[in-house]
């Protein structure tokens, strides 16, 4: 059988490439009617208002206007163009103000909606509900990730414990450490330790602390290694990590195994798994969160959100804490 030859595609209409200066003039003229009153408030020429006229027709291939005693009237073929025209100039300001300062969502990354700094977050937009918020948790989820999304605009700002002095950050990164999370010790009702007003470092020493979900070469893996090192800990990260709420199904049950948990954490579980947050001494071990951000980052909501964290009182440990050997000071944001 013969192939019966394929209909012609249809081609995709050429679109001529508009000058939206010319299209701005344009709508002045249609506006104010006269050519020189028109210039005044472009704040131009009427010579260069002409000439932007002129070569906005020759793009378009019609006459826009014509030249009476009352000044320009537009021909059949300005009207047709005058509502497109104005639609325009409509989406080009939408397309502008959307990337404007202040204009879009203030957008920050977080590791996980539980822990501190997304409190920290809840209670700025609580503070200031006019900064526009748009809280994010990225796929790539380790410091190094975050950090080049700050770079790269992806994002305005993000909270990460950071694991490098501040002269390795990129050029134009600022990191400050804002807000230190006391751990606790998770345990479930039927835990050896489930009944004590609090314990020790050296009370931690040979019980099984699991934590899954700890990713090698990540900043918090670098966090539980420093800890288990200085206080010769057991902490397990075998298993797969089906999240928190699996993780609190497993204590509610266990005798034997403990978790660490920030203070600052929200957690919710059945009445019924009776499990205890128990406060962590001598020392207290704290996750440093940093707040990290670019320097010439010209978003009002920006430096809201700074100045708010600066004023939050009491998000240092200040007394018997013990944070890894990297990290930074805490420091005003």
């Amino acid at each position: 059988m013969l192939e019966q030859p394929h209909a012609e595609e249809p081609q995709p209409e050429v679109v001529t490439d508009v000058d939206l200066g010319a299209v701005r003039a344009f709508l002045a003229v249609v506006d104010d009617r006269y050519f020189g009153e028109a210039a005044a408030r472009l704040r131009m020429s009427q010579q260069a208002v002409s000439k932007r006229i002129a070569a906005l027709e020759r793009d378009l291939g019609v006459r826009l206007f014509t030249r009476t005693p009352r000044g320009a009237a537009l021909t059949i073929d300005g009207q047709a163009f005058l509502p497109h025209a104005r639609d325009l100039m409509r989406l080009a300001e939408r397309a502008v103000g959307s990337v404007q300062p202040g204009r879009r969502a203030l957008r920050v990354d977080v590791l996980n909606r539980r822990i501190g700094p997304a409190g920290l977050l809840r209670d700025f937009h609580r503070a200031h509900p006019e900064t526009e918020l748009d809280v994010v948790t990225l796929v790539e989820s380790d410091a190094a990730a975050a950090i080049a999304a700050v770079g790269a605009g992806t994002v305005d700002a993000t909270f990460r414990a950071v694991t490098v002095p501040p002269e390795e950050l990129p050029p134009g990164i600022r990191a400050a450490r804002v807000l230190d999370d006391p751990h606790q010790l998770l345990t479930g009702p039927a835990h050896p330790l489930a009944a004590a007003r609090h314990v020790t470092m050296a009370d931690l020493s040979g019980v099984r602390i699991w934590i899954p979900g700890i990713v090698p070469g990540t900043e918090w893996a670098a966090y539980y290694d420093a800890l288990a090192a200085e206080f010769g800990l057991t902490i397990e990260r075998i298993g797969p990590n089906f999240g928190t709420d699996h993780l609190l199904d497993v204590l509610a049950d266990s005798p034997t195994l403990t978790s660490l948990v920030g203070e600052k954490t929200r957690m919710a579980w059945p009445q019924t798994y009776d499990l205890r947050r128990v406060p962590v001494l001598d020392p207290t071990p704290v996750y440093p969160h940093s707040l990290i951000w670019r320097t010439d980052n010209p978003h009002p909501g920006l430096a809201t959100l700074r100045s708010h964290i600066a004023s939050v009182p009491n998000r240092h440990a200040t007394a018997d804490a013990w944070v890894p050997a990297w990290a930074a000071e805490p420091a005003t944001p």
